[in-house]
């Protein structure tokens, strides 16, 4: 043990306890690694973000819940992806006391499809997507139809910005994501 804390101190080894250990709260660890989430920060790290939020639509489809899924590049270049799903749950998560779409956005690991009954096959990563896609936006909107509603929410760099909002009244249902990749994240955002 002496020959090993000697060679410790001979490379200069800082020392290492308890207070080294960092602890990344919310989305804070994706936006300091997010290759780690989705592969790189280049253009296949921009296509695995706009996968994230269609693959969302797709497992609405799959589950007999929507017909039509639109992808829309706008001019400032943020991305648009819009269904007609049943719409991301607005009301208030029990356990969490925050809307469940500011809870899906928001959180690792937060999502409709770890319960069994509620999508029998999906694709992305599972309840991680379309929260590293917020992560690595530098803003991102949520607007959803659902119960003769439109509700929105906004978030810049992963954070909520803005409440739940009702900003109108819709016979429609569904979900639209418009997000804007983070110019901090990626070099180049085309």
């Amino acid at each position: 043990m002496k020959e090993m804390k000697k060679e410790y101190k001979e490379k200069g080894t800082k020392s290492y306890g308890a207070e080294k250990i960092t602890v990344l709260k919310g989305l804070e660890g994706v936006r300091r690694r997010p290759a780690m989430y989705i592969g790189d920060t280049g253009k296949r790290g921009l296509h695995h973000l706009l996968h994230e939020v269609v693959d969302n639509s797709v497992d609405e489809a799959l589950a007999g819940f929507c017909n039509k899924i639109l992808v829309s590049i706008n001019s400032d270049n943020s991305i648009t992806v819009e269904d007609n799903g049943r719409g991301i749950p607005v009301d208030i998560h029990r356990e969490e006391n925050i809307p469940a779409l500011e809870l899906v956005m928001t959180f690792l690991h937060a999502g409709g499809k770890f319960d069994k009954g509620t999508y029998k096959v999906s694709g992305g990563l599972h309840g991680i997507g379309v929260s590293v896609v917020n992560a690595l936006s530098g803003w991102l909107e949520a607007e959803v139809h659902r119960d003769g509603k439109i509700y929105r929410q906004r978030y810049e760099k992963g954070k909520t910005v803005t409440d739940v909002d009702v900003v109108g009244k819709t016979r429609k249902r569904g979900t639209i994501v418009t997000f804007f990749p983070d110019s901090d994240i990626f070099k180049l955002i085309e």
